[in-house]
């Protein structure tokens, strides 16, 4: 059997690694348009950090699995196509701000349906509104070469981070579709490595939607210890006894109840506002209104917590230095999408702080990148004012102590193992008088910095103490 993956972003890449590393017997064709990221996954510098991910990578790399720009070729030899491309929130039209933007899956159908012969079966990898499939399928049959096609959802259920892991042996894997011969053929990929209990078979449109589900639900759960985070300030409760508390509930249970700053990455936000934009489609007000609270709630947490922070320095930070400790989503990527991270440095930023960033995996380029798309409009424009801010009042530092020395505050937005383990000695007499630490993460031992001298502030803890 040949594969062929359109789409060698944070899915596409290590999914298909993986399937390379399990089944040798299988090509595996990892195809972009994008030169600088084939070229990096083609490289001992992926462009994508996970571990053990370059470790899976280097393994199939010389045998089965090859990342090429050669899209047409790729897809014209596999006998199975994943459609693995980006989804984002519409910035413009109809459903801007909520609806997902398909444009890129209409074109790889397009591509497909004018490339292919003989019969193939179509894999929606990227997570998609419900009843896509039903826009796959129409364009894919106006093929004029007499090609067929099956298609199936397969949605992913990765967590960044923990991607490989979640690779080799994930709690299931969901695949959605109408031919049985099609969802066999799939299913006994999967089957090499994924005992067969785990690989469930549903409907398609019920396969589309539990993607959007099952992130809705898990962002649900952040959004509402979140809120009780707030509480916990005001009341003198403690946030992280209230979850251990509440998760020791065999009917609740632990996971996702970690109060923060807020929640990010590429899937919850973008995926919580399609669901709204089609209960609003089918007019269920109450329904969407209902979830649109959830995204309401993370964007309430994350200006919360940038207001503390000035409020908490005397009511201004203006010319003060704030070291920003993490700026990836969450710790073990080099992913960046709606962290909270960008949006309280904005803030910072219009507050005329100077901003130290430091991140231990994400370039000075991407930050920068992202600073000035939280600073941009609908129509993707930036004020000079904004502009100049990014330019002139944002630092990016090699390490943590860099980003600390001569601040008046340190901001911890990341929770990288690493910050535990600093010399917190030595950060508190780099540091400018009082020295503040704002823990969006609750990564760090409250107890001994204070012991240290640190004025400590951190998410769902008493303001009373």
């Amino acid at each position: 059997m040949k594969i062929c993956c359109i789409g060698a972003g944070y899915v596409g890449g290590p999914t298909m690694a993986m399937i390379a590393k399990q089944c040798p017997e299988i090509a595996v064709h990892v195809v972009d348009l994008n030169q600088s990221r084939i070229d990096a996954w083609n490289s001992e510098k992926l462009p994508v950090y996970e571990p053990g991910l370059y470790e899976v990578v280097a393994e199939a790399r010389q045998r089965n699995l090859t990342f090429s720009t050669r899209v047409d070729d790729a897809i014209a030899e596999a006998d199975m196509i994943f459609i693995s491309v980006n989804t984002p929130t519409k910035t413009f039209g109809v459903g801007a701000g909520r609806a997902a933007n398909l444009e890129f899956i209409e074109k790889c159908a397009r591509q497909i349906a004018r490339v292919s012969t003989g019969h193939k079966i179509v894999v929606e990898k990227s997570t998609l509104p419900v009843r896509t499939a039903e826009a796959v399928k129409r364009i894919l049959a106006s093929a004029e070469n007499g090609a067929t096609f099956d298609v199936l959802s397969n949605p992913e259920f990765l967590a960044e981070g923990t991607a490989v892991e979640d690779l080799l042996n994930p709690d299931r894997v969901l695949i959605g579709g109408e031919s049985k011969l099609a969802i066999d053929a799939l299913a006994d990929i999967y089957a090499n490595w994924i005992p067969r209990e785990r690989i469930l078979t549903t409907n398609l449109w019920s396969s589309e939607l539990s993607k959007l589900t099952a992130n809705a639900f898990l962002a649900q759960r952040v959004s509402s210890i979140n809120a009780i985070s707030a509480l916990c300030e005001a009341t003198g409760a403690d946030v992280d006894e209230v979850a251990r508390a509440i998760g020791t509930d065999s009917r609740i249970g632990p996971k996702f109840l970690k109060a923060s700053v807020g929640f990010g990455g590429s899937c919850f936000q973008k995926d919580i506002l399609n669901l709204v934009y089609l209960c609003e489609h089918f007019g269920l007000r109450e329904v969407a209104a209902y979830w649109e609270q959830v995204v309401s709630m993370n964007d309430y947490q994350k200006r919360r917590f940038a207001e503390g922070i000035v409020r908490t320095m005397f009511n201004t930070v203006s010319d003060k230095k704030i070291g920003v400790w993490g700026f990836a989503f969450k710790k073990d990527t080099n992913d960046t999408r709606e962290s909270a991270a960008i949006y309280v440095c904005r803030d910072l930023l219009r507050e005329r702080a100077r901003v130290t960033i430091y991140d231990p995996r994400v370039s000075e380029k991407q930050i920068r990148a992202d600073l000035i798309a939280s600073c941009s409009d609908m129509q993707g424009v930036v004020s000079e004012h904004d502009r100049k801010l990014i330019e002139n009042n944002v630092t990016i530092a090699a390490n943590a102590y860099e980003a600390a020395s001569q601040s008046h505050a340190i901001v911890v937005m990341t929770e990288w193992d690493e910050f535990k383990s600093l010399d917190f000695a030595k950060v508190y007499a780099s540091m400018q008088q009082p020295a503040f630490v704002f823990d969006g993460r609750n990564l760090l031992d409250h107890d001994q910095l204070a012991k240290i001298g640190f004025d400590i502030h951190a998410i769902g803890k008493s303001l009373q103490d």
